[in-house]
Order: C-alpha cells, then structure tokens, then sequence
C-alpha cells in the first residue's frame, strides 16, 4: 500500500509513539475495504507499539478507530485517509500515541476544561488543502478531552450519506447531528464557537496589549514580508491576520515563485508563517478588522477594531487584507451557497461525481478549474462572458482536448436554479442575441476574479473606484503613516511574489517614517 521511501519516512515518526494503543477496524469485503486493511498492515508492522484488530462495529465501512487502553479517546476515520489527510492520520497516530502537539499550554487547558457531550462529524475530500486543518484540529481536542470525539469521513467514499444531508462542500462539520460549521478551521475557532466566553476573554487580553510601532494588519505574503522586514529593524511589531495565509491557503498549485518550482498553498502558507515566528513578531490570529481610526494629529496613535471587540494601536501601519473570490451576485446563488454553488474546485470537486457542472470564468482559474473537474464529473460547462477565453493558450489547448467539456462565450449568468435544497442548474443571456437559456446541472464553481478586503475602509482611507486602497510608489496611503501592500491596493498584477515584494516596500517605507517622525 505504502511506498519504500514513505514507510520509511513513517516508521522515523513512529518511534515518537510512547504509549501502545490499538487501531480498531470496520471492513466489509469492498475493494475499498481492502484498500485500507492494507494501510493499516503497513503502518502496524512499522512499530510494535500499535496493534491491529478487524472486528470493529462502526456502520460505517470501511472505517477504524485509534483506541489506548485505560483513555476514553474519540478519533475515528471513516474511509481511507490519503491525498492531504495522510498528514492527519499521523498526526493523530502520533498524539493518540502519546506525543505532545505544539499547542500552547493555555489552549490545551481550555479544550481540557469544556464540559458536555461534542460528537463531531467532519466531512472532507482527500484532494481539499482546507479540509486537514480541522480534522487535525478536531482529533487533537478528542485527544486532549474524552467529552469530545470526532470522526473524519471521506464524502466521495460515502456518497449515499453525503446526498442524504446535502454536503456539497467540505469541510463541513456536524455537531451532535447538526450542522456547525463549513470551510477552514483552526484549534481557537472552533473553540470560540463552543466556549461562548473564549472571544470575550481574548478580545480583552488583545486590547489590553501595548501599542506597536508597526502593526501589520493582514497575515498573507504582503503581510508577512512586511512583519519580516519590520522586526528585523528591531522594532515593536505585531501582525494581526483574520487567517495567516491568506489567499495563498486557497491556492493548490504555485508554480511562478521565483526560486521555488513548485509547491501547494497551504504549504507555502506555513513556511511563511514559520519565517515570520523566527522573529520578535506578535502574532495575533483569527482577527477580522471592523475600522479603522486614522490618528488626528501628529504624535498620535492610529487605531485598529476588529469584529471580536479587540482594539490594537501602533504608530504606523500597513494594511494587507488582500482579496476574496468575487462572487456572481445573481439571485440563488446566496441561496445555493454551499449546496451547489461552490468557489473551490479542487476542494468541493470529488463531492460532484459523476455529475453536471459548470464552470464560470475563462480566465487561467476558470480552465485550470474546468480541466480538474472534467477527471471527476460527468460533463462541464464552463461559461465565459467575453467572446474569448482569457487563459494561457496551452491551458485552452488542454480544455480543447477533453471530450465532456465544452464552452459557453459571450454569456452572461443571470440566475442559479434550484429546488429548495440544492442546485438544478443556471440561467445564462447570450450577449448576442439576448435570448435566454437554461443549462440543466448539480454544481457551479465560480472563478470570476477577486475583489479587494477594504469595505472596513471606506471613509478611512482614499480607495479606488474598485475598492483597492491607493498607494504611492512606497506604498503609502492618503493618510501620514499608514501603509499598504499586496492584493487590496492598487499595484497591478495580483501575484504571490508581487505581494512579497509589496509587503518588503511597505515595511521600509513604515520604518523610514517612524525614524523621520522621531
């Protein structure tokens, strides 16, 4: 099942394993079943510290639990968890196993502290980059707390179940049978939605920090170029991300970073991350930003609200909030959200199978999306308004070559269909000829474009007629002291290594302000 190099890789890891404890199998005589009873001969006979039993009880199969003898541990996973799950599997054999995560010691008493009963199920996809954050979140709190359990399912391998509830995106999580909550999560979220008193009590402890000389507000690559760049000058510096990654966590192939070939979001997103914490850098994450409060006069400070109550306050700032998926802002699409409508393919797309989509958008993300798509759906229809495709020839030379794809120009979407539950198809007006067409299907992912993160500026700042803050030629905005960089300003070409190099300008320009004004 595993691979030479993997197992060796694996069986390096499981020597971290200290205490022995048991993986529980549910199997019926499927391939599938199969398939995972050799995933789980493999991992046993890489340590003698794990043993092996196939008498397992769960409905659903093919399915196993990781239980240790004298704990109450609730970590489950119901299919077979390769592709971007296998990281989590690890994870959890590890912790289940007696290794200690990196989680801070106040969090962990927090989730050791919740009282009550919390059956989690996560729905995920094996080729979703958001979906392992929170089943890897999720099996470390069922470790840490007997009073919760979680089981990761597989929504390709149980279709029947997925159709049932109607999940057409993933993650999406239940909670004691109900919906709790859908996309990318981490530890202190899920947290702050289970322990009402959680976001109050950091709200409070965030307010009370002192002021930051740079206070960078965004946790993308402008955001964490900028922290770098910032700290290294020795200064008082603090980040302050609604997720730290941003956009780039969304991204599944980066091939254009100079200097890296290639490589997946959620990784780079990491190693950024991780560069940032190599430096004297406050970092205060899962923080929206609700206003600013420019400083009045000099010498004064510039504020910061955020969405959780949280107040922050620096000398300078530089705000790298940078964008989200444009939506089509037809009627039903609101409505289908979620049930159809979707914005990522590579996440949402194995929950499709064998089904109709569409796609919207002929930019490079649409015919990446529409080229993905076509190896696991019935028939694509990708759907482009211009009278061309806007891609790089060699993607449109691909899309040409697929036999179940085929394209729309010169259209216009108008409405999503549905039946109350979920997505029927779309409603689309030739340009042309201004007739109207219905195209029947179960899926529309659209890849329209982004839009800047600066409605929290209006009146702030000067923004363009886009919504994009306007900057100088060192990043400066229309206010003394306050910088931007990256996606939400108006420097042209929204690209990773852009952003970076934004971020590092904007840092400069910050530092050469505050020595000026000293």
């Amino acid at each position: 099942m595993l691979d030479a190099n993997l197992k060796t890789q694996l069986q390096a890891y499981l020597q971290k394993v200290t205490q022995p404890f048991e993986i529980v199998a549910s199997l019926d005589d499927s391939d599938k079943s199969r398939e995972l009873l050799g995933l789980l001969e493999d991992i046993v006979g890489l340590t003698d510290k794990i043993a092996l039993k196939t008498d397992g009880s769960d409905a659903r199969r093919p399915s196993f639990s990781l239980n240790r003898p004298g704990a109450d541990i609730g970590v489950s996973f119901a299919g077979i968890p390769l592709g971007h799950e296998f990281t989590s599997l690890v994870l959890a054999l590890l912790q289940v196993g007696g290794h200690p995560s990196k989680l801070d010691a106040e969090t962990i008493a927090q989730i050791q502290s919740i009282e009550g009963r919390f059956e989690f199920e996560t729905y995920f996809s094996l080729s979703c980059q958001n979906c392992p954050d929170v089943v890897q979140a999720l099996n470390l709190m069922a470790v840490l707390n007997p009073n919760i359990r979680n089981v990761s399912i597989d929504g390709a391998l149980f279709q029947d179940e997925v159709e049932r509830r109607q999940v057409m995106a993933v993650p999406s999580i239940y909670l004691n049978g109900e919906v709790f909550a859908s996309g990318r999560m981490e530890v202190k979220e899920i947290l702050a939605k289970i322990d009402s008193g959680s976001a109050a009590r950091e709200a409070e402890k965030l307010s009370a920090k002192d002021s930051f000389d740079v206070l960078v507000v965004g946790g993308g690559p402008a955001g964490a170029a900028a922290a770098i760049y910032a700290a290294r000058k020795g200064i008082r510096t603090g980040v302050a991300a609604e997720r730290f990654g941003g956009q780039v966590l969304d991204t599944m192939a980066i091939e254009n970073f100079i200097s890296v070939q290639e490589t997946e979001g959620p990784k780079l997103a990491r190693a950024l991350e991780e560069h940032v914490r190599q430096y004297e850098v406050d970092i205060m994450n899962l923080q929206r930003a609700s206003a600013l409060i420019p400083a009045q006069a000099a010498g004064e400070l510039h504020e910061v609200k955020f969405d959780s109550g949280a107040s922050l306050k620096a000398k300078t700032l530089i705000l790298a909030t940078g964008a989200r998926w444009r939506e089509m802002n037809v009627p039903g699409e609101q409505q289908y959200r979620g049930r159809g409508v979707a914005y990522c393919p590579h996440c949402d797309g194995p929950l499709f199978k064998g089904k109709r989509v569409a796609v919207i958008g002929g930019g490079n993300s649409g015919v990446e999306a529409a080229i993905d798509l076509a190896g696991i759906v019935a028939h694509v229809t990708l759907i482009e308004f211009d009278d061309k495709l806007r891609a790089d020839a060699v993607l449109q030379n691909k899309l040409n070559s697929l036999g179940n794809v085929n394209v729309i120009k010169s259209a216009l979407t108008t409405e999503v269909k549905g039946d109350g539950q979920k997505v029927t198809g779309l409603v689309y007006q030739d340009r042309t000829t201004d007739a109207l067409h219905e195209v029947a299907l179960e899926g529309i992912f659209v890849q329209i474009g982004l839009l800047p993160n600066s409605d929290w500026l209006k009146g702030a700042i000067e923004l363009s007629a886009r919504g994009e803050i306007i900057v100088d030629s060192r990043g400066e905005t229309s206010v003394p002291g306050i910088f931007a960089a990256g996606d939400v300003t108006t420097v042209p070409y929204k690209q990773i290594v852009i952003a970076v190099g934004e971020g590092a300008k904007a840092s400069l320009s910050a530092f050469d302000n505050l020595i000026r004004s000293a």
